[in-house]
């Protein structure tokens, strides 16, 4: 069956049952990737340390939601 012939048939069901196909695709892609998530620990560590040590400097939180109106 190739994708136009299950389209044509998802197509035809009703629309509840069109809906609980694709939330079943869309969290079929929200899966999280474990290798970025260890990426973006181990970054953050980095990030904490560099912090620590003064050599990263810190940005105020009122500075980042300052309202630029």
């Amino acid at each position: 069956m190739n994708n136009k012939e299950i389209l044509k048939q998802v197509i035809a069901l009703k629309p509840d049952e069109r809906f609980m196909l694709v939330e079943g695709i869309l969290k079929s892609l929200d899966e999280p990737d474990q290798k970025i998530d260890a990426i973006w620990a181990q970054e953050a560590e980095k990030r904490l340390k560099a912090y620590r040590k003064g050599k990263l400097k810190g940005i105020p939180m009122e500075d980042i939601f300052e309202n630029n109106s």
